[in-house]
C-alpha cells in the first residue's frame, strides 16, 4: 500500500535570512520516517527562528539526547570512581599478576561486572515500581550503615 502524499513547505534553512529565502517553496513528501519528522516540519513553519539566531532542526531530540548523555556520563563517572581501588579491582589485579593470560582475566572480570550491573539495573527497576525513591534511599542508607558498623566491630574485636 502506497502512503498518501502530503504537501508541506520545505523546512526553513539553518539560519533564516528572508533575503535568501523570502518564502519557502512547497515540496511533496510521500513518506516520513517518523512522526517526529512531521512535528519538526510543523514546528519550523509555526515558529520560524529569529533572524540573528541559528535554527536547530529538532530541538526535542537534542534535549532528549543531552539528557541521555548526562545520565550515561554520570553513571560512568560514579561507577568508575567507586570501583577504583575497591576489592574487585584489587582481586582482578592479583588474578592478572598470577595468570599467564591477562586478557582472559580482563574478559572474565568484565563479564562479571556487566552481569552484576545488569542485576543491579533490573533489581533497581523492579524496586522503583514498588517502592518510593525516598524509601529506597533510606533503606539503602540503613543497610550501608549496618554493614559499616559490622566492619568497624570486626576491626575493634581483632
Amino acid at each position: 500500500m502506497k502512503p498518501s502524499s502530503v504537501t508541506f513547505p520545505s523546512p526553513l534553512p539553518l539560519a533564516h535570512d528572508p533575503a535568501d529565502n523570502p518564502s519557502p517553496s512547497p515540496e511533496t513528501v510521500s513518506q516520513f520516517n517518523s512522526p517526529s519528522e512531521v512535528l519538526c516540519v510543523q514546528a519550523q513553519l509555526e515558529n520560524p527562528p529569529a533572524e540573528d539566531t541559528p535554527f536547530q532542526a529538532d530541538a526535542t531530540e537534542s534535549v532528549n539526547l543531552t539528557g541521555e548523555v548526562r545520565i550515561f556520563l554520570s553513571t560512568f563517572v560514579t561507577i568508575f570512581l567507586a570501583e577504583l581501588g575497591d576489592k574487585t579491582q584489587v582481586t582482578t589485579l592479583l588474578m592478572s599478576a598470577e595468570s599467564d593470560s591477562p586478557w582472559l582475566v580482563f574478559a572474565g572480570a568484565g563479564m562479571a561486572l556487566v552481569a552484576t550491573s545488569l542485576l543491579g539495573v533490573l533489581m533497581g527497576h523492579w524496586l522503583s515500581k514498588r517502592v518510593s525513591p525516598r524509601t529506597l534511599e533510606v533503606a539503602t542508607a540503613v543497610l550501608l550503615l549496618v554493614v559499616s558498623l559490622m566492619l568497624v566491630w570486626d576491626v575493634v574485636q581483632a
